[in-house]
């Protein structure tokens, strides 16, 4: 079960690429799954300017690193999402936000992350991770009510404006996967499935497995492996822990702030939490998903120059090589 191990640059985006770089080979990761944030990897600048992605390689190249994914969440968040506002002008930047009208903000992400896919081949990356937006995320509480056309309009404005982007990733050879998300237009087992057959399951659009989005849904996620087994086209390892029901803590979190010994869960340094992560690694053994398994680090109880080399320490404890064959051919002699 060996494979790459990498960390997530998007929670140490305060930091320069190359400090980020550096902590995560002393550490002893494989790689890392690089945030498309102008501070690690500006995909204009990656495109436009002679020399900036041979600089971005070299710094791997310096700390011993490789990268197998790309993320660029931010970017992918406002293609569908209905209404823009504050929220997305914080993260998508002032080149995307331009003058704020809605629609030409869409269409610029959409462009990003065009050219993040084209970025994603130069460094010769298969996969760049992300999530989509959902004009009908809105209406999840189901009041005051919405016809079913309305929710049909919400999977067929994902397609229509995601197919082009799609398109692009096809004539790359790179594939997009989904972190299911709660605001995405994939959040659960049943809407994963759905977001699959709006695009006609193009082999292009996957699934980036994170299961701490899953537990506090009730969705097992190793269930969601073997499922899903063909579109699982990357791996965050990021925990969540359950609080012992106490009759006050919902699953919504009531507004209350991460680390809050008054919520229901929370997100913790993987190794802390509820999530199975054993027998996940199991499943995608089984299912034989063989690229990395990159670390998401939040914990708002934790300092991440702990908790970081602590989750590369106990990912790496379970990801042990499989046996060269099965234990029980032993009992038969011929």
């Amino acid at each position: 079960m060996s494979r790459p191990v990498t960390l997530f640059t998007a929670q140490w985006a305060d930091l320069p690429f190359e400090e980020v770089a550096r902590l995560a080979g002393e550490w002893g990761f494989d790689g890392l799954e690089i945030a498309c944030k102008p501070q690690h990897l500006d995909i204009d600048r990656a495109i436009d300017e002679p020399g900036y992605l041979d600089s971005r390689k070299e710094i791997l190249s310096r700390y011993g690193l490789g990268v197998w994914a790309l993320s660029n969440h931010a970017q992918g968040q406002v293609v569908c999402d209905d209404p823009l506002d504050f929220r997305h002008r914080s993260i998508v930047g002032a080149r995307t936000w331009g003058d704020g009208e809605a629609e030409g903000v869409r269409q610029r992400a959409s462009e990003q992350l065009k050219r993040t896919a084209i970025v994603a081949r130069k460094l010769g990356v298969d996969v760049v991770t992300g999530f989509t937006g959902s004009k009908i995320w809105r209406y999840i509480a189901m009041y005051p009510p919405v016809s079913q056309q309305v929710i049909d309009d919400g999977y067929e404005d994902f397609a229509a404006r995601w197919n082009p982007i799609l398109d692009v990733f096809d004539s790359e050879g790179v594939k997009f996967a989904l972190e299911v998300h709660p605001s995405e237009i994939a959040y659960d087992y049943y809407t994963t499935a759905r977001a699959l057959d709006a695009v006609d399951h193009r082999e292009a659009f996957g699934i980036n497995w994170d299961p701490s989005h899953m537990v506090w849904q009730d969705i097992d996620p190793v269930n969601f492996i073997v499922d899903f087994a063909d579109r699982i086209y990357h791996v965050d390892c990021k925990d969540t822990l359950i609080r012992p029901k106490d009759g006050r803590a919902g699953r919504l979190g009531s507004h209350l702030a991460w680390g809050n010994p008054r919520r229901g869960w929370d997100f913790v340094s993987a190794g802390h939490g509820s999530i199975p992560f054993e027998s996940a690694f199991r499943a995608l053994d089984a299912i034989g998903y063989g690229g990395p398994i990159s670390i998401e680090w939040e914990d708002s109880g934790m300092d991440r120059m702990h908790g970081a080399p602590e989750a590369l320490a106990h990912v790496r404890s379970l990801l042990w090589e499989r046996p060269a064959a099965s234990f029980d051919s032993v009992f038969s002699v011929e």
